[in-house]
């Protein structure tokens, strides 16, 4: 969830776990993402792979960027199970973001899921990853919003890791066309197995030029 953790804090992460995450991918993507047209995608903060591997079984061409080699592993190992020609519209690769990662060009899609940071990482850090969105191609940031701190669904601490649609909007310039910046509701589940309502930060943009 925040990128000021180090790679050996997420590897430590996802060594205590056979399985971080449900496996299935992120709802706003599948949302947003299955009225697109395929193309070249990048999967930021990939994790064990399911949105990078939803998205190639609907004929994205994608990479997946993660800071943690044990993510990275699983997620190869997810690749193995597939159709190859499923498997062949996906590749790997470990970034660290703070280091100004040469990342490709040019791209119909970027997907960055919960990631949070403070700031001014932060605006430092979604600057560079609406950069390679190509002309015509999305930029699709989802997180949670500040109203989960009050919920009691167990969001670290820090307010000031969570953001607003419109702060990532804010980052934008004119070459480009918000199509949602919104909070969406959803459900969870809480730590005692209860279902809680939160909030998704919700921004998909698309450069015009």
């Amino acid at each position: 969830m925040q990128l000021g953790a180090t790679q050996e804090f997420w590897d430590d992460r996802y060594r205590q776990r056979p399985r971080v995450w449900s496996g299935e991918p992120n709802g706003q993507l599948v949302a947003v993402a299955g009225d697109l047209t395929p193309g070249t995608a990048l999967d930021v903060g990939c994790g064990e792979g399911a949105d990078a591997i939803w998205l190639a079984t609907r004929g994205w061409n994608v990479l997946g960027i993660d800071v943690s080699d044990v993510a990275l592993s699983r997620a190869r190992a997810h690749t193995g199970n597939l159709d190859p020609s499923v498997a062949d519209r996906l590749t790997w690769r470990r970034v660290d973001l703070s280091s100004s990662p040469d990342l490709p060009s040019g791209l119909d899609l970027v997907s960055v899921q919960f990631l949070h940071l403070a700031d001014p990482e932060r605006s430092s850090i979604f600057g560079s990853l609406a950069a390679p969105v190509g002309v015509g191609g999305s930029l699709l940031v989802v997180a949670h919003d500040p109203s989960d701190l009050e919920t009691g669904i167990g969001r670290p601490p820090r307010a000031e890791l969570f953001y607003t649609p419109d702060q990532i909007a804010g980052l934008l310039d004119d070459a480009w066309d918000i199509r949602i910046s919104a909070s969406s509701p959803r459900k969870e589940q809480g730590p005692n197995g209860q279902a809680v309502d939160v909030r998704d930060t919700v921004l998909h943009a698309v450069r015009l030029r």
